[in-house]
């Protein structure tokens, strides 16, 4: 009987190490070639693809042409799936490969048509245009092609790869559009709520555009609005009833930072741009370093961070130009109130009643039938079908919906000589519109906005509007009329998501929910601190996690947690010492920091129920409500200030009120977590949860397919803009033309293959906030792509 026991186990055994080595075998099969020679049909002249030691390409053609297929190769190789993933998601086919598990992400996104959209935006390009997203597409096909086996994860998924398309390549601008901009209009709908109900003066108060943390390029910080009087407003008989905060905050913000110093404060003369744009995090990164190289009649060298699925460098330098760029949080999308026509199926129109146009998508899911799913559309855009606005049905006006508003005129950077040449290109280029940040080799350094702004009539545009009189955009602003700064006197320009520009700029651009200015002028701060930079002094500042922001709310805590209050309670001490011994970073390490920032948001959450509490009265508790990103101002003033009137029930004073935030926050750890309260890190919550879109799908070998997990220091509202899966997509700080002397590192490595020396390649560098060099490296592999002249 153990015999037969043996040899069953041992047959077992047997098949399962067989099955591990074919999958692995298979696995392995998918690995990209490196080295030797493929001949390419779609190519004109050799071109080459040299990695380095830590697998990051120099990718080098004799035409720009024969480069966009180079680059395509080389992200068809490492990344094919990535960039399928971004434009079905985009396009709302995820459920075609993952299942119905999709379909509500699906219906969200069909809901633009951006398919259809792209193939218009291709359809309406210029020959040249049409010609590089074409060959770009072939040499993507081509790399993927050239693998031994399909990448693992179509075999995970059961499904075949499809071939890259050059719309495919529209569909990623508009991904970035998604991740960039309110694609649903929920700003205006929900300050929309708000606004129909709380006294115009209390709405006003709790939106400012903006407070003593700004630090814009035009313009001063904003003051604090005087907090309405009890006349007007008042919480007394306003239930404390809000749910605990339990840590939770507000959602970071696809954003970024970047600055530039002049020549006139550098070594050598030349300006310095840096740039991090923050993003969600996941394995493989989102955007993929490479050089790209022509040699001869028309030379170019750029270097940078590319996205695959585009045959450009979004960010980087030329060897004359360098430029970044931050989401502008501009307000490019509007929630427009219709009117019903005349006729059942009509709304009205400034020029007249007009019928819906009705679309009919159809959604494929794998394994299951068809979906059909219904979109209305306006002349100013869709209709959302998931909201109920007192004022009628909501359509959303958006930039991305517009047929001009994606071009291909980021490649004009390719050979801008100046700042001057850079800051024009951007003004007509169609994109997410973003914060530009560029200097030049003579030391020069600018900020626009690059993207397409609506020109917009006189309405208010931070709520809902009725365009049935008039329509509410008017075209798009000319690039003559577009806010810039040229070589201001300070020699630094800086922006991070937050409040650029005032006055008639600000007009222009509009507030889309820009952030908090904390983080920007803590950036800008730093660049005042030093007179002469170099490329490396800037990661200094990349990864500055000083909790200044929070150290004003430090002292309110421990005025809360007075010798009195906390005599014969040992948590309320213990609470208070950890807070006193705080290390003021945002540091893995740090206990005191955790427990000021739990305080904080305890509060504000409590805070903000209160004020909206005859909203929810009016519209229901599960009604979604928007919280300012300018919050703050009025937050303190009434935590300092201290007005009775703004108290909510069953509170002597705000002391008693603050402390029922600390003790909340106390049961929250005693609940949640085991052991003391000195065991409360920062990095216990804040550690990397960088994943691949797969690996929770995957039983036991799922994980290795994860960045590790580990302690990250940052947080929100510093420069170190930092989450478990959220964060720096890049650092880099480069001197146009001397970028052998600048540094770049990003989150996980150059390949997606997880059998790849490459996959994590450079990660401990963007973890650990070294300084990686600029360039590709020593080449170590040579493919070389030669021309199919059969």
């Amino acid at each position: 009987m153990k015999k037969i026991i043996w040899r069953l186990f041992g047959g077992v055994t047997l098949l399962f190490l067989l099955v591990a080595l074919l999958a692995w075998l298979g696995l392995r099969a998918s690995l990209p070639e490196l080295d030797g020679e493929i001949i390419a049909s779609g190519l004109t002249d050799v071109a080459t693809i040299q990695r380095d030691a830590s697998g990051i390409p120099v990718i080098s053609a004799a035409n720009r042409l024969d480069l966009a297929f180079a680059t395509g190769f080389a992200h068809g190789q490492d990344r094919y799936f990535q960039m399928d993933l971004i434009r079905r998601q985009a396009a709302g086919e995820l459920s075609e490969i993952v299942g119905s598990v999709a379909l509500k992400l699906d219906k969200l996104n069909r809901f633009h048509r951006f398919r259809t959209r792209a193939h218009a935006v291709v359809a309406a390009g210029s020959d040249e245009e049409r010609e590089l997203l074409q060959r770009y597409a072939d040499g993507a096909n081509a790399g993927r092609e050239s693998l031994a086996a399909r990448p693992f994860e179509y075999l995970v998924l059961g499904v075949e790869p499809e071939p890259w398309q050059p719309e495919d390549t529209i569909l990623v601008v508009y991904a970035m559009f998604m991740q960039l901009n309110d694609s649903r209009a929920s700003k205006e709908v929900r300050r929309g709520f708000a606004y129909s109900v709380l006294p115009e003066e209390v709405y006003a108060w709790m939106y400012p555009d903006g407070t003593p943390w700004d630090a814009p390029l035009m313009g001063e910080a904003r003051s604090v609005a005087p907090i309405p009087a009890a006349d007007v407003y008042s919480l007394r008989d306003v239930e404390d009833a809000s749910p605990p905060a339990r840590e939770q905050g507000r959602y970071p913000l696809r954003g970024s930072n970047n600055w530039a110093v002049s020549g006139a404060l550098t070594e050598n003369g030349r300006a310095i741009v840096s740039n991090d744009m923050h993003l969600g995090l996941n394995a493989p990164n989102i955007y993929y370093r490479a050089r790209l190289l022509v040699e001869g009649v028309d030379p170019l060298d750029i270097s940078g961070a590319t996205l695959p699925g585009a045959p450009f460098v979004i960010a980087g330098s030329n060897t004359r130009i360098a430029w970044g760029f931050t989401n502008s949080y501009g307000d490019y999308t509007d929630a427009v109130v219709l009117r019903p026509g005349a006729k059942e199926g009509t709304y009205a129109t400034p020029e007249g009643d007009l019928p819906f146009v009705v679309y009919k998508e159809l959604i494929n899911v794998k394994g299951e039938d068809v979906v059909e799913y219904e979109i209305r559309e306006t002349v100013w855009g869709p209709v959302l079908d998931d909201v109920e606005y007192p004022d009628g049905e909501i359509a959303v006006s958006w930039t991305a919906h517009k047929p001009d508003s994606v071009n291909q005129n980021i490649v004009q950077l390719e050979t801008a000589r100046s700042v001057s040449e850079a800051i024009d290109i951007a003004n007509t280029m169609g994109m997410p519109a973003q914060n530009f940040v560029t200097g030049d080799a003579g030391g020069n350094i600018a900020w626009t906005i690059a993207g397409k702004i609506p020109k917009k009539t006189e309405f208010n545009a931070m709520l809902p509007a009725d365009w049935s009189g008039e329509h509410g955009w008017q075209g798009w602003i000319a690039s003559s009329d577009y806010p810039r700064v040229v070589n201001p006197e300070s020699g630094r320009i800086w922006t991070a998501n937050a409040r650029v520009t005032d006055a008639e700029a600000l007009r222009v651009v509009g507030d889309g929910g820009y952030d908090l200015g904390a983080r920007a002028r803590q950036i800008r701060d730093g660049l005042f601190t030093k007179d002469t930079f170099v490329p490396a002094d800037m990661l200094a500042i990349q990864y500055d996690d000083r909790a200044l922001f929070l150290a004003p709310w430090r002292e309110l805590l421990l005025q809360t947690l007075s010798d009195e209050v906390v005599a014969g309670d040992p948590e309320l001490a213990e609470y208070r010492q950890l807070a006193e011994d705080w290390i003021p970073r945002a540091a893995p390490q740090s206990v005191g920091y955790r427990l000021v920032r739990a305080f904080r948001l305890e509060v504000e959450k409590r805070v903000f129920s209160a004020l909206m509490a005859p909203v929810r009265a009016e519209f229901g508790d599960d009604i979604t409500l928007r919280k300012s990103n300018q919050f703050e101002a009025p937050l303190w003033s009434l935590v300092t200030e201290r007005p009775n009137h703004m108290l909510p029930a069953g509170y002597d004073d705000w002391d008693q009120f603050l402390l029922a935030a600390v003790k909340q926050n106390i049961e929250y750890y005693r609940e949640q977590y085991e052991g003391p309260l000195s065991s409360r890190t920062w990095g216990e919550i804040n550690a990397a949860a960088i994943r691949h879109p797969l690996s929770q799908s995957i039983p036991v070998l799922g994980d290795y397919l994860n960045m590790p997990v580990e302690p990250l220091n940052g947080d929100l509202d510093m420069p170190k803009a930092q989450g478990p899966a959220f964060g720096a997509s890049e650092r880099f700080s480069v001197a146009p033309g001397d970028e052998a002397n600048s540094v770049f590192h990003m989150p996980t490595g150059a390949s997606g293959h997880p059998l790849s020396p490459y996959y994590a390649a450079g990660h401990s560098d963007w973890v650990n906030g070294l300084p990686s060099p600029f360039l590709p490296g020593e080449a170590m592999h040579t493919l070389t792509l030669t021309p199919d002249r059969r």
